[in-house]
């Protein structure tokens, strides 16, 4: 075998570079590690400010990125510290007195403080609040800030949920200066400051060079939501790879895909999304408990989450998820049985009579959902129309706030939410004054013991008079390429944490 002069030259000269280099002891640069992340989501919010508007897709954004508590909840579920480092309760539970970080500032450089803190809580409870959790807050006597990292709650009664409500995206602390205009642009003490909002298209945060817990700091120096309704674009969108992650993949029937491609992560973990349908019990034919128990038992609920989420999901009884503390099975109080609803709405009136309409969001669940209980209720001779709805706009504004329909259907997602069964102007027009007791007690409790066996209460009074069908819950159904580490596999709240987010490869 000849070999040219030119050849033999390269061959020699690599081999010199290779014993060079192993005589030095260097070895290949690898590329450094990804900075930058793009997340997927279904559904673009409508604002940035989760203190003045409902939809968790806000919190998604938002929540812990941005914005920031007096506590937070962790990945368990659990209360913990954040702009209060420490906090003492009286022996009555009527006082809380919280001592706040130091030297903690806002993206536009306004000093956190108690003062800061006092402005936060007072526009959330206040007469003019639109806060969306605004009713946590009436148990709030008044909010003092004796010095600038003091601040003291006192409270008309004891309540045993105020740090947990505390802990929720409507409690996040707002800068004075600029609450505003927090809606299109976001000023928090987070990890991530707010960069630009393209709407219809991306949302983009920038890391934050000044935060306060350098301990904590954010592994991302850039992080881009994507909203991406259709959820077979959300499958392509991750085989390409132009997103990262998707912490809530929106096709259930498309995830075994992505489970079975080894460049993706995938886990399923669970929620506090309680898909119920909820009724108009302010007018006929859903004023009549009858109706409503009726309609119950004619829902085949393991036969919906097969049709309507692939099998994926959890039949509940009421309104509380198996994550929450004193979760009771009562999916057995109205199981599935065509002929009891049937004559139960004979008795009722409705022997063959009763039509009604769903407005129902376009989402794929909901969709989904609307159309396999429409096929259950022709059964027992009930008619149901379909009225698909835009959501969060139509559905906010026809629904939630006007009231102008007969049944919806939605994912209910903030934990431990009973308490809005009690609240005089929901959209579900229902009052109880027994089920109103009972929240009361629960959350009036001085011992855990107390305060579980009246959820327990709440639980069986709602399963039984059926303010709304209780369905399933919704999965965590994630997805993320591999080499990113730092996602919540479950959540105990609607959020993207992505303080602990970062790419190892």
């Amino acid at each position: 075998m000849l070999i040219s002069r030119r050849h033999l030259a390269q061959l020699l000269g690599g081999a010199v570079l290779l014993s060079g280099m192993a005589m030095s002891g260097l070895a290949p640069a690898q590329a450094a590690p990804r900075t930058d992340l793009v997340l997927g989501m279904t559904t673009e919010p409508a604002g940035l400010d989760p203190t003045i508007a409902a939809p968790v897709t806000i919190g998604q954004v938002t929540w812990q990125n941005i914005y920031q508590g007096l506590v937070r909840i962790d990945r368990d579920g659990k209360v913990q510290p954040q702009l209060a480092e420490s906090w003492t309760i009286s022996p009555d539970g009527l006082t809380y007195t919280f001592k706040l970080r130091s030297g903690v500032t806002f993206h536009d450089g306004e000093a956190f403080n108690s003062a800061a803190a006092k402005f936060s809580l007072d526009r959330a409870r206040g007469d003019s609040s639109v806060n969306p959790q605004k009713p946590f807050f009436s148990v709030i006597e008044t909010v003092d800030a004796p010095d600038a990292g003091t601040l003291t709650l006192r409270l008309k009664r004891p309540s045993s949920n105020l740090l947990y409500w505390l802990g929720w995206p409507a409690a996040v602390m707002v800068p004075p200066k600029a609450a505003d205009t927090l809606k299109t642009n976001p000023v928090g003490t987070g990890p991530f400051r707010f960069e630009s909002w393209t709407k219809g298209d991306r949302v983009v945060l920038k890391k934050n060079a000044d935060y306060w817990d350098k301990a904590g700091a954010a592994g991302l120096e850039q992080v881009t939501f994507r909203f991406i309704g259709d959820p077979q674009a959300q499958l392509v969108a991750m085989q390409s790879g132009d997103v990262d992650a998707i912490p809530l993949f929106a096709a259930p029937e498309l995830f075994t895909q992505l489970q079975k491609d080894e460049r993706f992560t995938t886990e399923v973990g669970q929620t506090e999304m309680k898909v119920v349908a909820g009724m108009n019990s302010a007018k006929k034919p859903f004023s009549d408990p009858r109706v409503r128990q009726a309609l119950m038992m004619a829902v085949d609920r393991n036969m919906l989450i097969e049709g309507a989420y692939s099998g994926f999901g959890t039949a509940i009884g009421s309104h509380y998820t198996p994550n929450d503390p004193g979760y009771k099975d009562l999916t057995s109080v109205y199981p599935y049985d065509p002929a009891k609803a049937k004559a139960l709405l004979a008795e009722a009136g409705y022997d063959g009579t009763l039509a009604f309409t769903i407005k129902a969001p376009q989402m794929a669940y909901a969709t989904r959902s609307a159309e396999i209980m429409q096929a259950m209720f022709a059964e027992i001779g009930v008619t149901m129309t379909i009225e698909p709805t835009e959501f969060p706009a139509r559905w906010v504004a026809d629904v939630f706030t006007a009231k102008n329909f007969d049944m919806t259907i939605i994912a209910h997602a903030e934990p431990m939410d009973v308490a809005i069964y009690s609240r005089p102007n929901y959209y579900f027009g229902y009052h109880n004054p027994v089920l109103d007791a009972a929240i009361t007690k629960a959350e009036q409790a001085t011992s855990e013991d107390e305060r579980l066996a009246a959820y327990g209460e709440v639980q069986t009074i709602l399963a039984t008079d059926v303010p709304a069908l209780y369905l399933f819950v919704m999965p965590k159904l994630a997805v993320w390429k591999a080499g990113l580490e730092g996602f919540w596999t479950n959540e105990p709240i609607p959020s993207n944490d992505l303080t602990q987010v970062r790419w190892t490869q």
